[in-house]
């Protein structure tokens, strides 16, 4: 099967801005543009194929009649597990966490969330939370949440264009104001919020926090994960930029100057492109011109499959790794 696009559902949190609209082109009649779900099977919002013989048709329900392009390392997962997105932090988020998949399993009923963050771009000044700025345990924890002192306890970091932040299940994060970022998680939509600025929601009252399952699942330390600005390599007409491989997804940014060839035999791949344009070609024919914004699928087994032109594009697929199920 031939590579697709996909159509992101859009969500638009109070803290969401308009980048997405103007540097991205996507479309929604949203006034805040905050997330698109640009590779989603999640029930909260699913993607939606562009063109070509599937065209309109939902990516679960591709999947469910094409369950061969997902390729056979997704055999381990009950359900699709990668979602990827991009953020659009107007303003800044909630302090949160999310549970790892035993306790998510057995309280949510679904996937906890580990995830990554891509820093495609950020403002002057621009800062994140993630995790504690010293060890402490979680009576001290509680007790900077209600008496509203929790940012005096946590990380805070400066953030450049490139960064990259893994985020495993169990870690403090907040994405600070100014900030784009690519993230690729975990099929998952479980967030315990523990601090949101006193800010209302759109029925006038303050956001729910989730403080008890919050201290049940946070680990009280600093980042254990190096972050920062990965190391770049040179390759033939392109540079490759490891982002995250884990037991759920593995991930990389690849700046490419004429063409390079992808799809696996046993994952599918999803290309995420930042910058700059391309055609996708498969079996010598071009099936799709791909630009900013632009979110594809290419179901496993397509290793026919090229991009050709000047880009940066995140490519994702499914990890060999792990022992989900």
């Amino acid at each position: 099967m031939r590579p697709f696009e996909l159509i992101p559902p859009i969500k638009d949190y109070i803290w969401g801005g308009t980048k997405l609209r103007e540097e991205f082109g996507k479309e929604s009649g949203l006034e805040r543009l905050a997330e698109s779900w640009e590779l989603s099977c999640h029930k909260d919002g699913v993607s939606v194929i562009k063109g070509g013989e599937f065209d309109g048709m939902t990516l679960p329900d591709f999947i469910a009649e094409h369950p061969e392009a997902l390729g056979k390392n997704c055999g381990r997962f009950e359900f699709f597990p990668v979602l990827i997105k991009l953020i659009d932090a107007r303003d800044d988020l909630s302090v949160q966490v999310h549970p790892d998949d035993d306790y998510a399993m057995r309280v949510e009923g679904g996937y906890g969330k580990t995830e990554v963050w891509y820093v495609i771009d950020c403002e002057e000044g621009a800062e994140l939370i993630y995790g504690f700025a010293e060890e402490t345990d979680s009576d001290t924890f509680r007790r900077a949440i209600e008496e509203g002192t929790l940012l005096d306890i946590v990380n805070r970091v400066p953030v450049k264009k490139g960064d990259v932040f893994f985020i495993e299940a169990g870690t403090l994060h907040a994405i600070g104001k100014g900030i784009l970022i690519a993230e690729i998680q975990q099929n998952s939509n479980t967030t315990y919020r523990v601090y949101d600025y006193g800010r209302l929601g759109a029925d006038g009252k303050p956001r729910e926090l989730h403080i008890d399952k919050a201290l049940d699942v946070t680990r009280c330390t600093p980042p254990t994960v190096k972050y920062g600005q990965p190391k770049s390599v040179n390759m033939a007409g392109m540079w490759r930029t490891p982002i995250a491989e884990c037991g759920y997804f593995s991930t990389e940014k690849y700046d490419i100057f004429r063409s390079m060839s992808v799809g696996s035999p046993d994952s599918f791949t999803h290309l995420l492109f930042l910058s700059g344009e391309a055609d996708i070609v498969y079996d010598g024919e071009t099936v799709l011109h791909a630009k900013k914004g632009s979110s594809v699928f290419v179901p496993a087994g397509a290793d026919t499959c090229d991009i050709k032109g000047k880009c940066s594009v995140i490519i994702t697929k499914e990890s060999r790794g792990g022992n989900q199920k």
